[in-house]
């Protein structure tokens, strides 16, 4: 099994910017494909952003296209999102996820294709 913690997540203004960071750890954890979903409150689980397990290819939602990065380092088993010009609608419960397919190539948007799941991280963002 694999662990994933999100952290920073906070409140901040719209225009602001936040880094989320997700720490993988276990005995599985193998560089897996990984991706960030929300969710927020009355609404469905999305679909955020992706990265594959090289860091080489990465999907973006299109709500999020320009404004959202996300990036891994390897060494450290951590999958980071920068996320600049914040709106009000970005308000969500931020999850990251584990694709545990160690033959990925391309990146999922989609849920259930990911094998683990963080606890999530609180992004508020006021108007």
């Amino acid at each position: 099994q694999v662990q994933l913690v999100e952290s920073g997540g906070g409140l901040v203004q719209a225009g602001g910017s936040l880094r989320l960071s997700c720490a993988a750890s276990g005995p599985t954890v193998n560089n897996y494909a990984m991706g960030w979903f929300r969710q927020a409150p009355g609404k469905e689980r999305e679909f955020v952003t992706g990265i594959s397990r090289s860091g080489g290819r990465t999907l973006y939602a299109d709500s999020v296209k320009g404004r959202f990065t996300i990036s891994r380092d390897n060494a450290k088993n951590t999958v980071y999102l920068q996320m600049n010009s914040l709106r009000p609608e970005d308000t969500a419960l931020y999850y990251c996820a584990a694709d545990g397919r160690i033959s990925s190539v391309a990146v999922s948007p989609r849920s259930y294709q990911y094998d683990y799941w963080g606890q999530g991280t609180q992004v508020t963002v006021s108007s």
